[in-house]
């Protein structure tokens, strides 16, 4: 990356006047940095800032440190966090890099504060800028190869996503593969021995327990982050603002015959319910069946999918529709959804992290194979970092974060996997 044009010390008034009419060149984005958004649209920003101040000619003697500051502030940005999420495919994935880029964005402003509000005696200092002691640090880390496998929960995607892409940035040679079939279909392939960890969105089950044991696959559960189920319907929807338990299992479950929102209240409208849920392996439909159809059958006339952004788009474009699912799907489509009260409770990150939001708040977790950790030194640094980072990325993605002693707990856990 090139230097400014000018120094840092002490000039005489002829050298400061070359250096107040010099035109800066501008700071250079190399090929591996095209892809950092953040940091180019900072560097963006203070080029644009210094033709501004060029062609006005203002003595850039005035401004020549605090761009200096800047510069290393791209550094101290990239080495504080690894922040772009260069992401993502699907449309819903889009909107969750931009969440993060803003979060990085506010990272940066603050850091930006400190660089220009330092003591004003460190000004006269004549000595050479330096990156922060943080640099080394990480360029000491080891670097590892390998590759790790992962499936499972869409509701856990986006966090694992998200770590996924600021981990590359710590292990770039180490490749992250993650699947999202589901917490039931994640649990297949783990049992098959295909994926070193699995993520879910439920306890597994006691027939999984006894596949796993029959494959020969030691497992352990570790906690990520909490959730709460989320129950939407259409803004149009001016009548199912707050639901009681026994009224979402009417609603929701199959008993013959087409149901209408007149059958739940004859003071409703006397249209039929549109259903929209989670598919049958995830671990969201598992989770609605126990805590609120207790093992009854859902509504056969529901749209099922394992993606949740089609269930989003299904419950926004129809007046009648009503739909659950992660929590963070609502924080993202907010806009074009209303959310459901559940006696009388609103998920929040409060109502969900204290459990007040029953019976729909649960726990997410990770589910790692022993032996992996042992053997698999990138898949044992990948979840390591998971479990330093997830609660970060849980609350980026709109999850709630564990307590900080819960990732303690789990990291000696899975030290003693090793």
């Amino acid at each position: 990356m090139r230097m400014w044009p000018f120094s840092v010390g002490i000039h005489t008034p002829t050298e400061i006047e070359e250096l107040s009419l010099r035109k800066p060149r501008p700071m250079t984005i190399y090929k591996s940095d095209r892809n950092n958004y953040a940091k180019a649209k900072l560097i963006a920003i203070v080029n644009s800032s210094l033709q501004s101040f060029t062609k006005h000619y203002i003595p850039l003697h005035l401004f020549y440190e605090l761009f200096i500051r800047l510069q290393h502030l791209v550094i101290i940005v990239k080495n504080v966090r690894q922040t772009t999420i260069k992401m993502l495919v699907t449309e819903a994935n889009e909107m969750k890099k931009w969440k993060y880029l803003t979060m990085t964005a506010v990272m940066g402003s603050a850091l930006m504060l400190g660089a220009c509000g330092s003591d004003s005696a460190q000004k006269g200092n004549n000595a050479e800028t330096s990156a922060p002691a943080s640099s080394g640090q990480d360029t000491a880390d080891k670097k590892l190869q390998g590759a790790v496998a992962g499936d499972g929960s869409s509701t856990v995607a986006p966090i694992i996503e998200a770590v996924v892409e600021e981990y590359a940035g710590t292990q770039p040679n180490v490749k992250v593969s993650v699947g999202v079939s589901g917490t039931g279909g994640g649990f297949e392939k783990f049992i098959a021995g295909e994926t070193d960890f699995s993520n879910a969105s439920r306890h597994i089950k006691d027939e999984e327990k006894a596949k796993l044991e029959k494959a020969g696959i030691a497992f352990t559960e570790l906690p990520l982050a909490y959730d709460g189920i989320s129950v939407v319907v259409n803004p149009e929807n001016t009548w199912a603002k707050d639901l009681t338990v026994e009224q979402l299992k009417k609603i929701w479950v199959e008993d013959g015959k087409p149901k209408k929102w007149s059958d739940i209240d004859p003071s409703w409208p006397d249209e039929k319910i549109v259903y929209y849920s989670p598919g049958t392996d995830s671990g969201t439909y598992d989770y609605f069946d126990e805590t609120i159809l207790n093992g009854a059958d859902l509504a056969k006339s529901a749209t099922l999918s394992e993606d949740d952004n089609m269930l989003v788009q299904g419950v926004a474009g129809d007046k009648n529709a009503i739909g659950f699912f992660g929590y963070a799907y609502y924080l993202e489509n907010k806009d074009k959804l209303s959310i459901v009260k559940v006696n009388g409770i609103e998920p929040t990150n409060k109502t969900i992290e204290s459990g007040e939001y029953a019976p729909l708040s649960r726990p997410l977790f990770v589910y790692v194979k022993n032996s992996a950790m042992k053997d698999n030194e990138a898949a044992y640094d990948f979840i390591k970092y998971t479990l330093e980072h997830g609660g970060d990325m849980a609350d980026t993605v709109g999850y709630v974060s564990l307590p900080k002693d819960k990732y303690s707990e789990a990291l000696k856990t899975l030290e003693g996997l090793k």
